[in-house]
């Protein structure tokens, strides 16, 4: 195991003794990880970017994002949309695209040595959203409480329907630059024959594998969320299992899920099944019952996890950090970052909620607070590990530019602005729940 992962896992315990401590005088865990693992890094910069470029640290990561993906599915509270599902149809299926397709856009014009697909992959790391960063903005009385239930609903399952569109683009741009060298030279050298044959059947299956590989992870994650879930609530119901043992459910799900998935014979996307076994498993567990979200003592564990791995992923930042500064920042990918979290973020979901009932400032709240954190770091190093060398630094790049930079809007300016400017008692009247929009 790399020396860099035992750091991490040594950081975050050492971290978690203090953790209340610092946050107690506003200091947020993200940003204190992220400026340890900057620190330790410092002294080995190479052994750093090689230990996240290995094959431990590619598996490490998937299993991370597969259970922060079940996580969010879980969390998501009333219904299966949340009571938001138009809003939430609004911002991941219009939205999300127009913000993709802009980042690819102003990519082809600042960055055209980068691929398209590669550019697509950058945009698939920028764009999801997640509150890690900046949980205070969903806890504020000075955002209304309509905004913060939308953006919590969004923010549990853009990273989930986006992982698809990366895992295919992803594959698509590892492939590319073998054929195109072997297509341009008119010959095949011995030594890239078995990198040429690899590539190919990675890319015929990007292509035509895609949609199979989606519909079996699906079919997975239904079956396996959905009978684990029915099971949940028979077993709970009749006394036969307790909190305990129903977490232990919860945690092995995703695992469960991403492991059947990635199975060789079935080869489907195991990020598309644990979220999606995290969609059916809270609606399974919930349905003709009381509840509307699966009881918190019962995700406490899988939660915990997720947490301790969050936070060895935002230590693993502040190296990611370091390692771009040493390198150079590149001003262009500085651009983009910055766009991808100002309008790239706002003007899709302006276009996206007209002629709905969510008000023009509402509106700006939502196109402003898009918080990114742990599955964008998540993407970006699963893109750097797979990319060729000569574009996976760019990529290691926007994604610490992009989430340092939310760390610094999201988490810093956002609040001190809101406190500054909008009055609690002026957000604190909520739109009804039921306006008709339920999910």
């Amino acid at each position: 195991m790399p020396v860099i992962i035992l750091i991490g896992f040594a950081a975050v315990a050492l971290w978690s003794l203090v953790a209340h401590r610092f946050e107690r005088v506003g200091i947020a865990g993200p940003a204190g990880l992220a400026a340890l693992g900057a620190l330790v890094v410092i002294p080995g910069v190479p052994a750093f970017t090689a230990a996240i470029d290995s094959d431990v640290s590619e598996h490490v990561v998937e299993l991370i994002l597969a259970v922060l993906l079940f996580v969010d599915a879980c969390e998501v509270r009333g219904g299966l949309f949340g009571g938001e599902g138009r809003s939430l149809a609004r911002l991941v299926l219009i939205a999300l695209p127009l913000s993709l397709v802009l980042v690819v856009l102003v990519g082809v014009w600042l960055l055209p040595q980068i691929g398209v697909f590669v550019l697509i992959v950058i945009a698939c790391v920028l764009m999801p959203t997640d509150f890690a960063p900046a949980t205070a903005l969903l806890r504020s009385e000075r955002i209304p409480a309509r905004v913060r239930r939308i953006l919590n609903v969004e923010s549990g399952y853009n990273d989930g329907l986006i992982s698809p569109v990366f895992g295919i683009s992803l594959a698509i741009a590892v492939a590319l630059p073998t054929l195109i060298r072997i297509a341009e030279s008119g010959s095949e050298a011995s030594g890239d024959e078995a990198q040429l044959e690899k590539n190919i059947t990675d890319l015929l299956q990007a292509f035509f594998g895609a949609v199979p590989a989606t519909a079996i992870a699906i079919l997975i994650g239904v079956l396996l969320g959905g009978t684990l879930g029915l099971l949940t609530r028979w077993a709970a119901r009749r006394g036969w299992a307790d909190a305990t043992g129903i977490r232990f459910v919860t945690l092995l799900t995703p695992l469960l899920a991403f492991g059947i998935a990635t199975v060789h014979e079935l080869a489907a996307n195991g990020f598309v099944a644990a979220f999606v076994a995290g969609v059916i498993y809270r609606v399974a567990r919930t349905r003709r019952t009381e509840l509307d979200a699966v009881p918190h003592t019962e995700l406490l564990l899988v939660e915990e996890v997720s947490a301790v791995a969050a936070n060895f992923v935002w230590f693993i930042l502040g190296g990611m950090t370091t390692a771009v500064i040493v390198d150079g920042i590149d001003w262009r990918l500085l651009v983009v970052a910055v766009l991808a979290l100002t309008v790239f973020r706002a003007v899709p979901v302006y276009i996206a909620m007209l002629g709905s009932s969510v008000g023009w400032r509402d509106r700006t709240f939502l196109g402003l607070l898009g918080p990114r954190g742990t599955a964008s770091i998540v993407f970006g190093l699963l893109a750097f590990n797979q990319l060729p060398e000569s574009v996976s630094g760019d990529v290691l790049s926007v994604t610490v530019l992009t989430v340092v930079g939310s760390i610094l809007l999201h988490g810093v300016a956002a609040p001190f602005a809101l406190r500054r400017i909008v009055p609690a008692a002026a957000t604190t009247a909520a739109v009804p729940e039921d306006d008709g929009r339920r999910g």
